[in-house]
């Protein structure tokens, strides 16, 4: 089989896609209780590697490529694959955390950006604008739309509220493994790209900077940060196309239900 061949799944599938992309969202709420100035994203990477394993599942970033850590934890002006370390968290900063799990052989991939402490409302409002243009993208996830009506919706909202798109990264599709095709752009043209059909299992994730588009790759081979050192944003979700409209595997829940965020 062709590498980027489009893979649809099952309804059976999906519900095992269902289980390891709850577990993702049960790990962020888990780690959303400790998330606070003072704490570092190693002992953030320890909490989340123990709570995935007690549920019997293993962290797919673990290895992947040969990640060295279990969860990504990019900070203020990393964009995403942040490497976890011993710099404690400061009052202020922003978190990006993501994460993924394969339970009985199936993938789940989530993200979301965290306030430490107080956060600056021009920071806050970045955070709102991005996870805002997430659900936005994921509404355009319909039979018969194109990949390219998620990501000019949710470059076009962005944009309006004068912040950029990076390019070089993008969403996904999803399943047995944690790249699959298609690639899900966060810009682009409606109309465009492959056909959205029942069965297809993808990651839209929006990765929105506070000044321009320009990122920078860091010499750890994994990092990628803002050029001009401003802010970035980045929110996931993992979704399947079902009887025609999108159907949400991740989840948000437990976060909201344990943190301010």
């Amino acid at each position: 089989m062709n590498s980027r061949t489009i893979i649809l799944k099952t309804d059976e599938e999906i519900e095992l896609m269902r289980q390891s992309n709850r577990l993702v969202g049960m790990t962020l709420g888990e780690l959303s209780k400790h998330i606070r100035p003072g704490v570092t994203t190693l002992q953030l990477d320890k909490i989340a590697e123990e709570f995935i394993r007690d549920h019997g599942a293993i962290p797919t970033f673990l290895g992947y490529g040969g990640f060295p850590n279990s969860i990504c934890t990019s900070v203020n002006e990393k964009v995403v694959h942040g490497i976890p370390d011993n710099q404690p968290l400061q009052e202020g900063d922003i978190l990006s955390v993501d994460c993924g799990t394969t339970k009985r052989g199936y993938c789940g991939d989530s993200a979301y950006t965290f306030c430490v402490g107080e956060v600056k409302e021009e920071i806050k409002q970045l955070l709102k604008v991005t996870q805002e243009a997430l659900y936005k993208g994921i509404e355009q996830a319909r039979q018969d739309k194109r990949i390219g009506d998620i990501g000019s919706t949710i470059q076009t909202y962005c944009e309006s509220h004068g912040y950029s798109v990076v390019r070089e990264l993008v969403g996904h599709g999803i399943g047995r493994n944690m790249h699959e095709a298609p690639e899900v752009p966060n810009y682009g043209r409606k109309g465009t790209g492959p056909l959205l059909r029942n069965g297809m299992c993808i990651a839209i994730e929006p990765m929105i900077n506070m000044g321009s588009k320009n990122v920078v790759f860091e010499n750890d081979g994994w990092t990628v940060r803002t050029k001009d050192r401003k802010p970035s944003a980045h929110f996931e979700h993992t979704i399947a196309i079902r009887n025609g409209s999108a159907d949400i595997l991740s989840t948000f829940e437990f976060i909201q239900e344990t943190s301010n965020n």
